[in-house]
This record gives structure tokens, sequence and C-alpha cells, in this order.
């Protein structure tokens, strides 16, 4: 990969031990591995979030 997918601009490798990823300096692109695989949390209700906040 050596041109950006957002800009093509050109990528810059950085690495830090055993891992490492590019990035360009124009746009501050990073290609970086997330996980996207989170559970989402049930909100909490005012009235609960209150309560809590009585509890304390």
């Amino acid at each position: 990969m050596d041109e950006c997918p957002r800009c093509q601009g050109s990528l810059e490798e950085l690495s830090l031990g055993d891992v490492s990823t590019v990035s360009c300096p124009h746009c501050e692109y990073a290609d970086i591995p997330v996980d996207h695989d989170s559970v989402p949390e049930t909100p909490e209700s005012w009235r609960d979030a209150l309560n809590r906040f009585y509890q304390s």
C-alpha cells in the first residue's frame, strides 16, 4: 500500500517493536485494525441513574 486510500497521498510506515501500521501525514489516515464486535449496553434510565446517585 503506497497510496493513501483517502487522499491518494504517500503513506508512511510506523512501527513499534513487532507491531507496524501505515499512516498518511496529509489527511491523518491510519490503518489500525479494530474490533467492531462489541455488545451494545442497555441505556440506564433517569430513574435508575438518580437512585444510584442518591444511594452513594
